[in-house]
């Protein structure tokens, strides 16, 4: 069963575009990742399905009822059986953890309320802190709290707005892995908005890459990073070279790393070739001739589980594009060695050069 339908939504603040015929669908029981950029129209898009911004064009359904449709009065938020969760857990700082939790309840009869919202904090791990009060609490325990009163309600829809955005960077993997079984348990379609593509991936059943009020591409998280349809999406997904030539008339483009074929190009096209940071090896002997180029070292940078090393060409003038390359591990090479440079090519992509008008 489909929990959401999103039908050619526009909207504008005054001349701003947030949204641009936005259109998709959420399966139940799946959980859907909206990610991209500040200001791509990711959380507008969350705002209007859940009736907190008025539909201006378009038509949105939540399992199988029209909501909202441009022209007609639309359903009020409290009716949509929705539950938000906002950046900001938006808590009530003089109600304690327990009245938080049962605050969306109101429609119950007051014997059922708490025992309902204790079950919600229950599930979430907070039911010790009922009494508590929300400036008592740690990021992360607010969130739970937060997710808990979206809960509580059983609604058939969840919305969270950059839920992860405040929390430390130890304690938010935990908490990711957490929701995730969380909203899988309760059934219900779930929609998340963030703009880190680590978090759209490990939290998403598929992933929607946004940018400039519109869904560039939509998938399964691996799809979306192993196919990637524009040059945006995969610089967007994942740190990477870019690098700009021309099809040459045996198909294939040169790049500072050698030639790269390109498929379906006609000769004399503009290409732009995307190299994942990752996809670049490096070693200190050709491996076999012709699939390495000579480089020299500029700089290594030890980040934890891997190195990042800036490469230059050893035979190309000092205007040529710097090489990244990400290496597991700690390569131990210094300012200025000699080494060798290839590509895996599962880990290159060709598009049509961008214009700077496209989207």
């Amino acid at each position: 069963m489909t929990a959401l339908v999103i039908d050619e939504v526009s909207h504008r603040f005054g001349a701003t575009v947030a949204l641009n015929a936005v259109s998709l669908a959420v399966a139940k029981g799946e959980i859907l990742c909206l990610v991209g950029p500040s200001g791509c129209g990711k959380s507008t898009l969350l705002r209007v399905a859940a009736g907190l911004e008025p539909l201006q064009v378009g038509r949105i359904a939540l399992e199988g009822r029209v909501v909202a449709e441009a022209g007609k009065a639309e359903l009020p938020p409290e009716a949509r059986n929705v539950g938000f969760l906002f950046q900001d857990f938006a808590l009530f700082p003089h109600l304690s953890v327990l009245e938080n939790a049962a605050f969306g309840l109101h429609r119950l009869a007051p014997a059922e309320r708490l025992p309902r919202a204790r079950a919600a904090l229950s599930r979430v791990g907070m039911e010790e802190m009922a009494q508590a009060y929300p400036h008592t609490l740690s990021g992360g325990q607010q969130q739970r709290v937060a997710l808990a009163r979206a809960m509580a309600p059983g609604p058939g829809l969840f919305f969270l707005d950059e839920p992860f955005s405040g929390i430390d960077a130890r304690l938010r993997r935990r908490l990711l892995e957490d929701t995730w079984r969380l909203l899988k348990d309760s059934g219900s379609a779930s929609v998340v908005v963030t703009h880190d593509p680590e978090e759209a991936m490990l939290l998403g059943d598929r992933v929607a890459v946004m940018r400039a009020g519109r869904v560039l591409q939509i998938g399964t998280p691996d799809a979306v990073y192993r196919r990637p349809e524009s040059p945006f999406v995969a610089e967007f997904l994942g740190e990477v070279n870019k690098f700009r030539g021309t099809v040459g008339a045996d198909g294939t483009v040169e790049t500072p790393l050698g030639t790269v074929p390109a498929p379906g190009f006609a000769a004399g096209a503009p290409a732009a070739v995307i190299i994942r940071q990752h996809g670049v090896t490096v070693s200190m002997a050709e491996t076999a001739p012709g699939s390495s180029v000579p480089v020299v070292v500029s700089w290594v940078r030890p980040m934890g589980a891997a190195s990042l090393i800036l490469l230059r060409r050893r035979d190309v003038g000092a205007g040529d594009p710097p090489i990244y390359a990400r290496v597991p591990g700690r390569l131990r090479l210094a300012e200025g060695a000699q080494a060798y440079a290839g590509i895996d090519r599962d880990e290159v992509f060709v598009f049509p050069a961008e214009t700077p008008k496209s989207a």
